[in-house]
């Protein structure tokens, strides 16, 4: 996905007609996220005109993966994000819990457990929903990872 997207450049703010380029989506479906996935709050200034920062620039394209790539559906895509934003919150909270993770917990697949009893707390102990959000964060990692050499590497131009 990321490969055919072309790459951001070093700016501190995109109208939205240059992130539907860099996303390769529409600015109507822009302004329909925006009230979905409430992460995604641009700056709006003059005449009610949208400014989006470069974090929000990456977090389009990561809405963009969900939904065009690996088939969610808005509702799954929004789930998806809260629990990557409070998985984050938790990491920046206390970093020390990131070296404390169970090897199991990584690297069990919580694929095979029944979505709605996940969604609603039903039937899945907390042990195991705790281990179904560091899967998320741990398989993300990767992207994220790409994601902050690619702004290092504007950042030394």
């Amino acid at each position: 996905m990321e490969n055919s997207l072309p790459s951001i450049p070093a700016k501190r703010y995109f109208t939205i007609g240059e992130v539907g380029e860099l996303c390769g989506v529409k600015p109507h479906v822009l302004r329909y996220w925006e009230q979905e996935f409430t992460q995604l709050r641009p700056v709006k200034r003059r005449g009610n005109r949208r400014y989006y920062q470069h974090h929000e620039v990456l977090m389009i394209r990561r809405i963009r993966d969900l939904l065009y790539d690996q088939g969610f559906t808005i509702s799954g895509a929004r789930n998806k994000m809260q629990e990557l934003t409070q998985a984050q919150r938790g990491l920046r909270k206390d970093p020390a819990n990131l070296n404390s993770l169970d090897d199991e917990a990584v690297h069990e697949d919580p694929s095979a457990w029944e979505e709605d009893d996940i969604s609603e707390g039903r039937g899945v102990p907390l042990e195991r929903a705790q281990q179904a959000v560091t899967y998320q964060v741990s398989s993300s990692l990767p992207t994220l990872r790409r994601e902050l050499m690619d702004i290092r590497d504007l950042l030394s131009v």
